[in-house]
């Protein structure tokens, strides 16, 4: 089973250039894409799914039931594929079961025994069930986006896609939902597009970075830790040090701990004294493409 996107350009009408030759390749399991606000993930993911069309190149899925050329049948991949959109709207006085009944309909699912078979189904695999008659509006951002990914997995899809889907969950509810999603990735494709690394480096063997509509990296988490192994120090300053290192040095990224600034820097040697050189995570990695310091 592959995704294989070719050469995906495309720009929006007032200019904007959301896309330029995009090309990844995306096999069985999770794959993770991750870039700032604005870098281009959703338009790719909403060019994916067929809900906008490009400017020029290709995307083909090659799944259990043939390869499909998606702009040249779009319909047919709409058959094998899941989507939770960034923004996912529920009717807020519907009971989840019934909504989920409805929307079950509506991806071909008439027969009402196998129906109502697949909802409960999907209720009790998204820890839906005992909460299945509750009006959707009373529901946590967590729940809804569980109930989200129910109504994706209708018709057991073999491509889902989830566009920054634990973005303003609390802690709880975002483990059991990317537990769930870790779950769901053993033999389909999951497109889990995000700005928030730990999301990837947690769930997905394989991934991108994006931004400004390109792509940056694409690669196993840990071939995208090579890229700058030795090359991560860390060091404590002042907040009056800050403004002038920034001017002289590849500072990546900074936090404050206990009132003060903690830097991380790019180089291939000690940057001068105080530095401590640090085993890479994979935010280092991710500030890096995105400053594009690699």
């Amino acid at each position: 089973m592959n995704l294989t996107i070719s050469n995906l350009t495309k720009t929006y009408g007032n200019g904007v250039k959301a896309l330029s030759d995009v090309s990844l390749t995306m096999g069985a399991g999770l794959f993770g894409l991750l870039g700032p606000n604005g870098a281009g993930k959703s338009s790719l993911m909403r060019t994916i799914a067929t809900l906008q069309e490009a400017d020029s190149g290709s995307i083909i899925f090659d799944g259990p039931f043939g390869s499909i050329d998606v702009f040249a049948r779009p319909d047919a991949l709409r058959q094998r594929l899941g989507y939770l959109p960034q923004e996912f709207g529920v009717y807020p006085r519907i009971a989840a079961e019934t909504l989920l009944d409805h929307l079950a309909v509506l991806k071909g699912i008439t027969n009402s025994r196998e129906r109502k078979e697949t909802v409960a189904a999907l209720l009790h695999k998204t820890n839906l069930y005992n909460v299945r008659t509750k009006s959707l509006g009373g529901y946590s951002g967590g729940m809804k986006q569980r109930f989200g990914i129910a109504q994706a997995l209708l018709a057991n899809p073999d491509l889902i896609i989830v566009d920054e889907p634990t973005a303003g969950l609390d802690p709880g509810e975002r483990n059991r939902f990317l537990n769930l999603l870790g779950e769901l990735g053993e033999d389909r494709i999951i497109i889990l597009s995000t700005h928030i690394v730990e999301d990837v480096q947690e769930l997905c063997r394989d991934m991108a970075i994006v931004n400004k509509g390109t792509v940056l990296f694409q690669g196993h988490p840990d071939a995208a830790l090579a890229t700058v192994a030795g090359r991560v120090w860390r060091k404590r300053v002042s907040k009056a040090e800050l403004a002038e290192l920034k001017k002289t040095t590849a500072v990546i990224s900074e936090r404050m701990v206990a009132g003060d600034p903690v830097i991380h820097v790019l180089a291939n040697g000690s940057p001068g004294a105080g530095y401590q050189s640090i085993e890479p995570t994979l935010e280092d990695v991710y500030f890096t493409n995105i400053l594009q310091l690699a």
